[in-house]
């Protein structure tokens, strides 16, 4: 599957609304999140700013998801937040994309000798994918993650070296 990645700018805007309110993401802070609120985080800089970078990402041409690859500066290890489109989920693209996303940032960031991600403990597709992608487990922040509940659950921290 060649996955390719565009880089999103301010012209995205209306598109990137579209796409997260669009969409559930049960396994985020925001699992349904509101276009007013979305607005308000791109006006800020979220996903072209020096710090991040959001990416449009395509799978033979179609588009599946984005990304956004964060703490871009200061030498920091870059950590990113991938969302696949609801329709694109349980068909295996996660390695792929993950896979993928490690080689644009090793090969465009020469600095780079890390890379991290980081998922609820109950998210057990995505810590599957990350250990079948090579990264290692690294941290497990007790009750780190708020849900949309109110409650909170753990914050598990993976990681690949160049």
């Amino acid at each position: 599957m060649p996955i390719e990645f565009t880089a999103m700018t301010p012209s995205d805007t209306d598109v990137v609304v579209r796409f997260l309110a669009g969409n559930h993401f049960p396994f985020h802070v925001q699992a349904t999140p509101e276009a007013a609120s979305i607005r308000a985080s791109i006006e800020k800089g979220r996903f072209w700013d020096p710090d991040t970078q959001g990416y449009w990402v395509t799978n033979n041409g179609e588009q599946v998801g984005m990304v956004a690859l964060e703490d871009l500066q200061e030498g920091a290890a870059p950590l990113f937040d991938l969302r696949l489109d609801e329709s694109q989920r349980g068909k295996g693209l996660g390695l792929a994309v993950l896979r993928a996303l490690c080689k644009l940032v090793f090969t465009s960031m020469p600095e780079t000798v890390r890379f991290e991600g980081q998922t609820r403990e109950d998210n057990i597709a995505m810590r599957k994918t990350f250990i079948r992608a090579g990264f290692l487990k690294e941290a497990h922040y007790r009750l780190a993650w708020p849900t949309n509940s109110g409650g909170h659950v753990a914050a598990i921290a993976y990681a690949i070296l160049r």
